[in-house]
């Protein structure tokens, strides 16, 4: 029940029942109605100010994924592009130069950008532009992949059309070695184990117990089988036709004689220690047209591609060769 009020009226000298004007009225439901508008207003700007609305913790969060999967795509991108530039220079410089073909231009494999330059610029860019830049490599990545692509299907006519070649192309490891603990040294400079001076080191050494077999790389003919006195010891010089020579130094035991025929896999000594050498290990070259190249890249046939890149970082290292 509504409470009536009185008050005292000076002029008539009563009580009277107090009577509140509509205007009066209307003006303090007006106040309180904007009151509590610009108290609300107050409230919804410190809780937009210091409050995340729903909409904006889901926003958060999306960014916060598409930041970490562009960190994951740009470390991928990265590992897809330097594998794929080993690709690249195997094919140019190795299974090119096997089949005598012109290597493949940079500019047909769309203008490969300096890869270092692209990833510093990658990691200062915001998301949106980092993502644009992450798109535009990988439509690189995917043409080089194509024109790649394109030069292994003219590999693979130039294969069909020269299974000799093949059979006369050093492709194996001349030691077993399918845990790829042997490779003890690699080709380019090397620190002389006797001399101890920077030296040219034209092949790879394998280290192994004296006796383990060793294997002839390719068919070929046996020019050499016998030790010369060149700091070689014991050892075998196979010449494979098409201008391939392969050299296996320091055995312990020769199997084979000058003349011979050989076939790849077939064993033509042992691993010893004889000549300029500090143990037991097997020194091998390959050399086309009297040119020595990197036997590394002449072991296609019996590594996976996972295996071609841990022997990849083996060779790299700058240590001293046992000859």
């Amino acid at each position: 029940m509504k409470k009536i009020k009185y008050y005292y009226n000076t002029n008539t000298l009563r009580y009277e029942k107090q009577v509140i004007p509509l205007r009066v009225t209307l003006l303090r439901i007006l106040a309180f109605i904007s009151a509590a508008f610009v108290t609300g207003l107050v409230i919804v700007a410190i809780a937009f100010k210091f409050l995340d609305s729903p909409k904006e913790k889901i926003l958060r969060l999306q960014l916060e994924r598409t930041q970490e999967q562009n960190k994951i795509y740009t470390e991928r991108v990265t590992e897809i592009d330097e594998r794929l530039k080993q690709l690249e220079k195997r094919d140019n410089d190795v299974y090119r130069s096997i089949f005598e073909a012109s290597p493949i231009p940079d500019s047909a494999r769309a203008k490969q950008i300096e890869t270092k330059k692209e990833r510093q610029m990658l990691a200062g860019m915001d998301t949106k532009e980092l993502t644009d830049g992450l798109f535009k490599t990988l439509n690189m990545l995917y043409n080089r992949v194509m024109h790649q692509e394109v030069s292994y299907k003219e590999i693979e006519g130039m294969i069909r059309n020269k299974e000799k070649l093949l059979a006369s192309t050093p492709a194996i490891q001349p030691i077993s070695n399918k845990d790829l603990n042997r490779l003890s040294s690699g080709f380019s400079y090397r620190i002389d184990p006797i001399y101890k001076t920077v030296k040219f080191h034209a092949g790879l050494d394998f280290s192994a117990p004296s006796g383990t077999p060793i294997y002839a790389t390719a068919q070929g003919v046996v020019r050499t089988a016998g030790n010369l006195g060149n700091g070689y010891g014991n050892h075998v010089i196979i010449y494979h036709g098409y201008q391939y020579t392969t050299l296996y130094g320091h055995m312990f035991r020769i199997k084979v004689k000058p003349g011979q025929t050989v076939k790849r896999g077939e064993v033509i000594g042992y691993v010893g220690n004889t000549g300029k050498s500090t143990g037991p290990h097997l020194h091998y070259e390959v050399m086309k047209g009297g040119k020595h190249l990197d036997p590394i890249y002449f072991f296609y046939n019996d590594l996976t591609p996972e295996q071609y890149q841990q022997i990849l970082k083996i060779a790299s290292s700058r240590n001293q060769s046992f000859d």
